[in-house]
């Protein structure tokens, strides 16, 4: 009896580690959500310096950062910090040509963080490229995150500030998600610092939803704003409930190989953290990095969808745009670019947005609509090679920026032989 005893007790042992480990290993998988209210602890609250109570968050005016993109291995020399600097209108610097007030050529973009140019130095933007080209000061207002939404809201409040000839609105598809999101959480989990406001269409119009959070403090207690949250965040129902990890652990941790791959690689890249110094045989950051976009590729076929069944809400805000446009007298671009995790999909299947530009070209006869996948064709057919090699998400590198730059001159160019 004693040993039919030990037995159990050591499989319930060995059933309680596996769920311990199987948890912990689900909570670094960026494909799984393992709680609805993660804890915001004071520390980290006190880090979100771009708090913005009516936009969310917001890049602010007058700030310099350095980020280490990650592109070295513990105790090695840093070669790949980036810097990122505003002005006092808030707009990442551009040092190729300074502000003029009476230049005759004026331009600004907003959008994402593929619009701020993320991964990169203040020199390798494709704003300081195309004030090279244009040989004028080119704005750059693009804010990490951004949807479609929030990019046209920080339009109509800036642009009264600092008004251009030229507004090239820079957006990638994940934009279709963005717009109908309130809880970035319940899409992107993990991000649970940004709440933000959105749109939705009533009778026909958009109606802007405020933010459900007015001071910085309020996102400790999130739970509290649980109701508003769930029901204008669409995701809530349709992507966070079908990927919330529930017990048994175990068995959802061991459910798909790719779940104990990036575990593994998670693992490896800890090690050699640890130890200060590579480990033979494998590079974990390159392996942790494909095995993600391999985990990202059930949410691009979700944008996808969103594309097939939200595509009017995307549509209404590019008309917004369209008519901010012809009340504030300023040529309008819409500019569509690929993440990493798009692209490499997208050269496969095409483009998940369909023929979007197309209609919306055909649509609007003031609006100039740019497909950069269209532009950006390497050679080779490598599409990674458009992105920088390593870090946190593969924005465009210095010499896809400069060609991007290329591709928005001509443009601005066109229109001035036109005229």
């Amino acid at each position: 009896m004693l040993p039919l005893v030990a037995g159990v007790l050591v499989l319930v042992g060995c059933a309680v580690v596996f769920e311990l480990v199987s948890y912990r290993a689900l909570e670094l998988i960026p494909s799984v959500a393992t709680e609805e209210f993660p804890e915001i602890d004071r520390e980290l609250l006190g880090k979100f310096s771009s708090f913005d109570p009516e936009l969310g968050w917001c890049p602010q005016p007058n700030r310099e950062k350095q980020k280490d993109t990650g592109d070295h291995l513990p105790g090695e020399e840093v070669r790949s910090v980036v810097t990122y600097s505003t002005d006092e209108y808030a707009s990442r610097v551009c040092p190729a040509a300074e502000r003029d007030p009476d230049a005759e050529l004026t331009v600004s973009t907003y959008g994402d963080s593929y619009c701020f140019c993320r991964e990169v130095d203040n020199d390798e933007t494709f704003q300081h490229y195309l004030a090279q080209e244009l040989d004028t000061h080119v704005a750059n207002y693009g804010g990490g995150n951004y949807g479609l939404d929030q990019a046209l809201m920080r339009l109509k409040r800036q642009y009264p500030d600092d008004p251009t000839d030229h507004v090239f609105m820079v957006v990638t598809a994940s934009s279709i998600a963005r717009i109908l999101s309130v809880w970035k959480h319940y899409q992107e989990f993990g991000n649970v610092l940004a709440v933000k406001p959105r749109y939705v269409l009533e009778d026909g119009e958009l109606e802007r939803i405020d933010s459900p959070v007015d001071e910085k403090v309020d996102l400790l207690d999130l739970e509290s704003k649980a109701d508003v949250l769930r029901e204008y965040d669409f995701h809530y129902d349709h992507w966070f409930e079908p990927h919330f990890a529930t017990r048994p652990y175990t068995a959802a941790f061991l459910e798909k190989n790719e779940h104990v791959r990036y575990a593994a690689y998670t693992a490896g890249k800890e090690l050699e953290r640890r130890f200060g110094r590579s480990l033979p045989g494998i590079d974990f950051d390159l392996a942790q990095t494909q095995s993600a976009l391999r985990l990202e590729r059930p949410r691009v076929r979700y944008h996808e969808r969103l594309f097939e069944t939200h595509e009017f809400l995307f549509d209404a805000l590019v008309e917004e745009f369209v008519d901010y446009a012809a009340e504030r007298e300023f040529e309008p671009t819409f500019v569509m670019v690929q993440q990493l995790r798009y692209a490499t999909y997208e050269s496969e299947h095409g483009p998940i947005y369909g023929d979007l530009l197309e209609r919306l070209a055909d649509r609007y006869d003031a609006l100039t609509t740019i497909d950069m996948a269209t532009h950006l064709v390497p050679d080779d057919g490598d599409v990674e090679s458009l992105y920088v090699e390593r870090g946190e998400g593969g924005h465009y590198s210095p010499e896809t920026n400069a060609e991007i730059a290329q591709v928005l001159a001509a443009v601005v160019e066109e229109r001035a032989v036109a005229e």
